[in-house]
This record gives C-alpha cells, sequence and structure tokens, in this order.
C-alpha cells in the first residue's frame, strides 16, 4: 500500500505564496509532490507565456526546504503525450477572468486532470489567490466524482498588503506602491464604493470589480451567507487579481 499524497501543482517562479501552499501540503501528509509546468493551454497570449519567469533549480530548492519530498518537472509530452483531451470549465468559465482570457480555465482544468491522474494524490492544495479557478476545480472534481480533496489556503500578502504573484516580479517599485489600491478596494463595503477607490490610482486599469456569492460564484442576494470581493486589472502592462471575503471588513 503506498503512502499518501500531498500535491502542489505550480507553474514554477515560486515565491511565499507557494511555500505556503507546500508547509499546508506537509501538514496533511508526510509525502508532499509540487510539480512545475508551465502550461501553455493557459495562456491566451503567446508573449506572456514567452514572459512567464522560470527558474527550475531555484524554485526545485524553495520547494524542498519548505518541505516538498519530490519535485517534478514534466515535459509537455509526458503531460500532453499523443494530443490534448480538453476539459470544459462551463459557464463560470467564461466570466470574469474568463471572459479576460479565453479557454484559460479549460486549460487549466485539462492540465490538472492529466496531473491527477499521473500522481494520483489524496489531497491538490490550491491557493484562494486564484478564487475563480479554485472554484471551477472543486466543482469539476465533485461532478467527476474525483478521488481527491481539494484544500485551499488563504492568499499570502506582503507586508504592503499586496497579494503575492509570480507577476510580482515585473512590476516597479512604484508600480507596486500603486498595486495597493487593490487591496483598499476590496476592503470596501460596496461595489460602488470599490470602484471608487481604484478609481483613485490613474495608473490602474480596470478589468473587473465585483462582489460575488462564494457558494454559486453569481451575484449576491437575499439568501447569499459568504460573499467576496474580486478585482482584476492592469498596472503598467502586468495583471493583478485579489479578492478577499466580506467577512474580513
Amino acid at each position: 500500500m503506498r503512502d499518501s499524497i500531498a500535491f502542489v501543482p505550480t507553474m514554477g517562479a515560486l515565491h511565499d505564496g507557494h511555500l505556503a501552499l507546500i508547509r499546508r501540503a506537509r501538514e496533511l501528509s508526510s509525502s508532499v509532490v509540487v510539480s512545475i509546468f508551465v502550461n501553455p493551454l493557459q495562456f491566451e497570449n503567446p508573449d506572456d507565456l514567452a514572459k512567464y519567469p522560470r527558474d527550475i533549480s531555484g524554485d526545485t530548492a524553495k520547494a524542498l526546504s519548505a518541505g516538498a519530498t519530490r519535485v517534478w518537472a514534466p515535459t509537455y509530452e509526458e503531460i500532453y503525450p499523443g494530443g490534448i483531451e480538453r476539459q470544459s470549465a462551463g459557464l463560470i468559465g467564461s466570466i470574469f477572468e474568463g471572459k479576460e482570457r479565453i479557454g484559460h480555465f479549460d486549460g487549466v482544468l485539462t492540465v490538472i486532470k492529466r496531473l491527477f491522474e499521473l500522481v494520483d494524490p489524496d489531497w491538490a492544495v490550491f491557493g484562494e489567490k486564484d478564487f475563480q479557478q479554485l472554484f471551477i476545480i472543486k466543482r469539476w472534481v465533485q461532478e467527476n466524482q474525483i478521488p481527491v480533496e481539494i484544500v485551499a489556503v488563504p492568499t499570502v500578502r506582503g507586508v504592503d498588503g499586496v497579494a503575492l504573484s509570480s507577476r510580482n516580479s515585473r512590476l516597479s517599485p512604484s508600480d507596486l506602491l500603486a498595486a495597493q489600491v487593490i487591496n483598499r478596494a476590496l476592503r470596501s463595503k460596496s461595489r460602488e464604493e470599490m470602484l471608487s477607490t481604484l478609481a483613485t490610482e490613474p495608473s490602474f486599469k480596470l478589468d473587473y470589480a465585483e462582489i460575488i456569492d462564494e457558494e454559486t460564484f453569481g451575484q449576491v442576494n437575499s439568501s447569499t451567507k459568504h460573499s467576496r470581493g474580486i478585482v482584476a486589472g492592469w498596472i503598467n502592462g502586468v495583471r493583478l487579481i485579489d479578492n478577499m471575503p466580506m467577512a474580513e471588513h
């Protein structure tokens, strides 16, 4: 009988947010697999794929120091041998992030399916920063009765309140200062206040800012128990996303 496996799928460029996922995985199991695979199906822009930071040796050292017992960097041929069996993220995969990044969540589910097949984990650990991704993966696992428990880890932030992201490495100090507006906006009490706060930062280009029902990813209504603010936009050519449960306000 094999040991139970806790799995952390990544695209590399590991930061403290990823290391928090690995530490959580180590709490679940003494066998922790971290994958590093830059999945081309998740990029609608070839330039964005080309610019994605890659540092296998550095990432491996970070992962092992955080508690990984195996770091696996599969090739494209290992993940997609003989073609691609595309998964569909459905309607929720076409709104918000899915509307701005056509096919992105289909690509996420397609690679997750293959990674789960190859690793056969008992748990898979994901961050709440990509909240729509987390929601879609949880729903897909439930609908397809995949025998993997999805474990969520709260967003890790810098001392400035900015959510950690691999893309942050492309931001200048002044860009990072501007990015703090997202955190301030997410602490608003309404969508109108959120939009007003974001508008105070001239270098921030808005994609969307909404408050959603965490259970449905739809609009909040009288039956909503848990709501969450979600924001996405651009600063100096770098796309940033963040979210926060309204209960934190």
